[in-house]
């Protein structure tokens, strides 16, 4: 069980890629890392690729709300993007669609946020 965090900063939006496992063992790991950039940075917009990410639980579902809420202070946007058909139905029974926008590649993501 682990997670992989990689972030880059374009402009004012985050990209943060995660690989592996998204569960209550590494949920933390993410808050915490998200957390620390986006108050260092001045980061406004939020694009979480989830093309490498092998498993999630609730525990992810949650550290994902609780970075949509951050990222909605500053009035920003946030996209889920490259995403595994189980990871969607999580998403979707959680009902996270209704907030977080989805597309198809982080390249997408980023052309709809101005910034590729």
């Amino acid at each position: 069980m682990s997670l992989t965090i990689n972030t880059e900063i374009k402009g004012d939006v985050l990209c943060i890629r995660l690989v592996g496992e998204l569960d209550h063992h590494t949920a933390e790991q993410l808050k915490k890392q998200a957390v620390e950039v986006m108050e260092k940075k001045a980061i406004k917009h939020l694009v979480l690729n989830l093309e490498s990410l092998r498993f999630m639980d609730s525990s992810g579902l949650g550290v994902i709300l609780g970075r949509y809420k951050q990222i909605k202070q500053h009035q920003g946007e946030m996209y889920v993007c490259a995403i595994s058909p189980s990871i969607k139905r999580l998403f979707e029974i959680s009902g996270l669609f209704k907030i977080i926008r989805l597309e198809s590649s982080e390249n997408s993501a980023l052309k709809r946020l101005g910034v590729a």
